[in-house]
């Protein structure tokens, strides 16, 4: 099971046609469902929250919740939709989160946390994965973090990506959450010097492949097993584009931004006759030409246009047109 690079879960964010996408930039990757609570799979809309199309693999469910029997029959389903891995949410600072006691609050009781993984493991064949932070609050993460690995390893979890912030749960909204907290890399390669055999994936921060790849490296101290981004990757999809070579040692040529974005256009056809909007899809697509010329006008093109003209993918077709106009021009 390789973490080499991962894609993080993001709430409204990466779902399936988000990760569609993000699939065009990365063939190996691991990419990650938005948190999905539990009972919302096992009481709603199944096919709506789980389906994916095959190209996503490998794709892992990130589930939200502290009832060990909930989280157990939702991973099932997960496993039976095809999902490669099962991670749970002990990470998510909001106040939301907190009052279904799931999240980063969970922290505080590590062996709640073992029962939820030993539950789901008696019923998944498929591997179960922690995503953490270094701790919470007033707890002193160099006493918080290894405690709470140490009890999950117990439960058979070997796989730990952690956020290298502390989660505040009061006072600080999820964004500041994000990035008030002071990111402390440190700690995570501890984790790994104790735990040499662990699978530890380093999250928070990471800008770029290549500033990823450097954090994880020996050079640092240790040799961490992955990176994972998350908001960089949305605000800059192309930023990835070297990962396969970066990472995975996979040297074949890259799509350009064009090429990926007209590759869009067949995927909108068909959504489009399942009577999904446009703007579903073309909403997380508007950083593809970050940093380009024509970039401002492909933001603005698909954000007034798509919401407006939710079933004509032409929208895309001529977004992309005035973009490689302009580029032309300056040519």
């Amino acid at each position: 099971m390789s973490h080499k690079f991962c894609v993080a879960p993001m709430i409204d964010v990466t779902n399936r046609h988000c990760r569609f996408f993000f699939r065009k930039f990365s063939k190996h990757s691991r990419l990650y469902t938005e948190m999905i609570v539990a009972d919302a799979i096992t009481y709603g809309d199944k096919d709506f929250l789980l389906d994916f199309d095959s190209i996503e693999h490998p794709v892992a469910l990130q589930l939200a919740g502290s009832d060990p029997t909930a989280l157990a029959s939702a991973a099932v389903l997960g496993e039976e939709y095809g999902y490669d891995e099962i991670n749970l949410n002990i990470g998510c600072p909001s106040k939301r989160v907190q009052a279904g006691n799931f999240g980063a609050c969970l922290m505080a009781d590590p062996h709640l946390v073992a029962r939820c993984v030993e539950k789901i493991q008696e019923k998944v064949k498929i591997p179960v994965t922690i995503k953490c932070r270094i701790g919470i609050d007033e707890y002193n993460p160099d006493e918080m973090l290894p405690e709470f690995v140490e009890t999950l390893i117990q439960a058979g979890v070997s796989t730990f990506i952690i956020h290298a912030r502390k989660a505040m749960l009061d006072g600080l909204d999820p964004k500041q959450n994000r990035e008030i907290p002071p990111l402390d890399y440190d700690i995570v390669r501890m984790i790994k010097r104790r735990w040499p055999y662990l699978n530890i994936i380093l999250n928070g921060g990471l800008l770029n492949p290549y500033s990823a790849k450097n954090e994880i490296s020996a050079s640092k101290g240790v040799e961490l097993d992955g990176a994972m981004i998350g908001r960089a990757v949305l605000e800059n999809p192309y930023s990835i584009i070297d990962v396969d070579k970066l990472f995975y040692d996979d040297g074949r040529a890259m799509p350009s931004r064009f090429k990926i974005a007209e590759e869009m256009i067949s995927y909108l056809e068909i959504c489009v006759q399942k009577g999904v909007p446009i703007n579903i899809i073309t909403q997380n697509m508007l950083g593809l030409f970050h940093g380009c010329r024509g970039a401002k006008l492909w933001r603005s093109y698909l954000s007034h246009q798509a919401p407006r003209r939710r079933d004509d993918p032409k929208v895309l077709s001529e977004a992309i047109n005035q973009v490689l106009e302009i580029q032309n021009e300056a040519a």
